[in-house]
């Protein structure tokens, strides 16, 4: 867009809306893993104002060394390149924390008041070996086809279990059936295996189902990018009408909504004290 990606504008619009929210009790900073705005320019940022204790939110829902491990690690790595070293808090991942959920269940629930014939949640796919090294057991996650029914010690810090406990947060909360829901993952690379089923064979099936309106969400995705707008907008919806589908509609990330921004607020407010409101 004129304003730039699609990834930094929402990022900017939902800093500047929680930096509204907290009405002068914190300052609100963007800052990304790779590109720009940077996490050393933020640091650099809060250092001159004086600002030497600092909330890290990464806006991953659901916890993967790859995405939320990789930011915290930059963070704490940026802050300790300081000679007055910032003291840091980690806000962890969130994959069925009600605000977020309750984000997720207002931009879905328009989309239902016309029947649909599936909802397809489609998160960000990781290796397979991610996944059995978030397992501490080592012998749950990834043997046995119901690994992720549920959370529990051996794949608490799990991605594909955090992502199935967001879809049964979801589906509970808009009141879906089990029939009308399918979860799967995208944007997988290289020749390694990844997680599965894969969102582009689940497209390609549900076309060849004749299915005639198919709705999808990307619940790992807390803002639209390349990967949501093109990946599922664009090829997604042509893979699923070339194979017989009727219409798929991919509904926006939570971006700035309101609901969303409640989210956040809600989330920093519950490990922050300081950002409480009075």
């Amino acid at each position: 867009t004129e304003a730039g990606s699609p990834l930094l504008v929402h990022g900017r619009a939902l800093a500047a809306a929680v930096q509204d929210r907290l009405s002068g009790r914190a300052r609100v900073r963007l800052a990304m893993r790779y590109g720009n705005p940077a996490i050393a320019d933020a640091m650099d940022a809060f250092a001159a104002e004086g600002i030497d204790r600092i909330a890290v939110l990464p806006l991953f829902p659901q916890y993967s060394a790859a995405t939320t491990g990789s930011a915290m690690q930059a963070c704490g790595d940026a802050a300790l390149t300081r000679w007055n070293v910032p003291v840091l808090q980690f806000i962890g991942e969130h994959p069925d924390d009600p605000g977020y959920i309750r984000a997720l269940a207002e931009t879905l629930r328009p989309a239902l008041a016309r029947p649909l014939d599936r909802l397809v949640l489609s998160f960000h796919g990781l290796p397979e070996r991610h996944v059995r090294r978030s397992d501490p057991s080592g012998a749950h996650c990834l043997a046995s086809e119901g690994c992720c029914a549920t959370l529990g010690a051996a794949n608490r810090r799990c991605y594909r279990a955090q992502c199935f406990a967001t879809a049964r947060a979801l589906q509970a909360a808009v009141g879906l059936a089990d029939d009308k829901v399918t979860v799967c993952f995208q944007s997988r690379l290289g020749r390694t295996p990844w997680i599965g089923p894969f969102t582009e064979a689940v497209l390609a099936e549900l076309g060849a189902q004749k299915l005639q309106r198919v709705v999808v969400m990307v619940p790992s995705f807390v803002a639209d990018c390349l990967e949501t707008v093109e990946e599922i907008g664009l090829r997604g919806r042509e893979t699923f009408v070339d194979a017989g589908g009727g219409e798929l509609e991919l509904l926006p990330c939570l971006n700035a909504s309101e609901a969303w921004v409640d989210g956040v607020v809600g989330l920093l407010a519950a490990q922050v004290p300081a950002l409480r409101a009075g």
